[in-house]
C-alpha cells in the first residue's frame, strides 16, 4: 500500500446531501481519524503540512473542503450550524462512526456546531484560534487586515497568523514555504464563499440571550490552542470557551496570533498527539483513575501550569 503524506495524498471525492465533497486522507490507519475544518477563505492547500504530516504519524488525518468551498460543489451556507451539518454528512458518507474534530477559526466554529449536533459521533475536540457564539470580536483587527494590500498577495498570511516581531515573522516565512510545496492545488475560494462565509460569521458573533448556554452539552474533552495576542479572533475568546466547556484545557503560546500552531508546529504537534492519546475523562466507565491522564486547565507553550 502506497503511504501518502500531506504533499502526495490524492484529492478524492464523496457525495452526501446531493454535495461532491472533495477531500484527502492519509496517515496511520487504525483507531480514531481526525477531521480537519478549515478558516476562512481556505482550502485544503492552506493546511501546514507540519502540523498535518505531524498528527499523520499516529493518526489518520482527513483534511476536506465543506459544501461551496473550493474543489467541493454546492453552495457555502450562510451559518456554522448548517456547515457543521454539512459536514456530519460528509463524515457519515465516508463512512465513518467516530472522529476527533480539530477546528481553526471558523473552523471551530464549525466544529463545535459538529459536537452539539452528533454528539455520539465525536470523541475528542481540538480547537485552534476561536470563539464561541457571541464571540467578542470587539478589538478584531480582522476587517482590516483583508482589506489591506500585500506584495506579493501571499503575505496576507504572515499578517492574519504572526505576530510583527521577527521570530514571529521569520516563522511565518517557513510556514508560508511549506505551505506552498504541494503541486496539485485546490482552487482558491470564490468571492461568493468567502461573502458567505463572513455572513456566517456575522450570525455568530451576534449577542444574545444565554448566547453561551450551548457550550455545556459538549462534553467531549477539548483542547483549546490560542496565540497570546490574536488579532482576528480576539484571544479573550479562548478563556470564554475554556471557563464554560465542561471538559477543556487551553494552552497558550507566546508572542503569538492566530495562527500560534504555525508558529509552533513541532510543539503543537507534541501536545496535541498527547491530548489525542492520553486516557482522558471522556465517559469511559471502565477507566480507573490511575489509567486517566490529566491535563492542567490552563498551561503555557512549555507545558508549565499558568497561575
Amino acid at each position: 500500500m502506497i503511504q501518502h503524506d500531506h504533499q502526495t495524498a490524492p484529492t478524492q471525492f464523496v457525495e452526501a446531501k446531493g454535495i461532491r465533497f472533495a477531500y484527502r486522507r492519509f496517515g496511520k490507519i487504525g483507531g480514531v481519524p481526525v477531521v480537519f475544518n478549515q478558516h476562512f477563505r481556505g482550502t485544503m492547500d492552506y493546511w501546514d503540512p507540519a502540523v498535518t504530516d505531524g498528527l499523520a504519524r499516529n493518526r489518520e488525518v482527513i483534511l476536506f473542503n465543506n459544501a461551496g468551498v473550493s474543489s467541493s460543489s454546492g453552495k457555502v451556507p450562510t451559518s456554522f450550524q448548517e456547515m457543521g451539518a454539512n459536514a456530519i454528512a460528509f463524515v457519515k458518507a465516508l463512512p465513518l462512526t467516530k472522529v476527533d474534530v480539530l477546528g481553526f477559526s471558523i473552523g471551530g466554529m464549525v466544529a463545535q456546531e459538529i459536537a452539539v449536533q452528533a454528539p455520539d459521533l465525536v470523541r475528542r475536540l481540538i480547537l485552534v484560534g476561536t470563539g464561541s457564539r457571541g464571540a467578542d470580536m470587539s478589538t478584531s483587527k480582522s476587517a482590516e487586515i483583508f482589506a489591506g494590500a500585500y506584495d506579493p498577495p501571499e503575505h496576507l498570511w504572515l499578517a492574519v497568523h504572526f505576530s510583527p516581531s521577527a521570530s514571529s515573522r521569520a516563522a511565518g516565512l517557513a510556514f508560508l514555504k511549506r505551505k506552498l510545496l504541494r503541486q496539485d492545488r485546490d482552487p482558491e475560494v470564490s468571492e461568493e464563499a468567502g461573502a458567505a462565509q463572513r455572513e456566517a460569521i456575522g450570525k455568530y458573533i451576534a449577542p444574545a440571550d444565554s448566547v453561551l448556554a450551548y457550550l455545556r452539552d459538549i462534553r467531549q474533552p477539548t483542547l483549546i490552542v490560542q496565540g497570546s495576542n490574536d488579532v482576528i479572533i480576539p484571544t479573550v475568546n479562548s478563556y470564554t470557551l475554556q471557563q464554560h466547556l465542561p471538559n477543556a484545557q487551553l494552552i497558550l503560546y507566546p508572542d503569538a496570533n492566530h495562527g500560534s500552531f504555525y508558529q509552533y508546529p513541532q510543539l503543537f504537534e507534541s501536545q496535541a498527539d498527547q491530548f489525542l492519546a492520553s486516557a482522558l475523562q471522556d465517559g469511559d466507565p471502565n477507566l480507573r483513575p490511575s489509567e486517566r491522564l490529566p491535563f492542567p486547565s490552563i498551561v503555557s507553550a512549555a507545558g508549565n501550569f499558568c497561575l
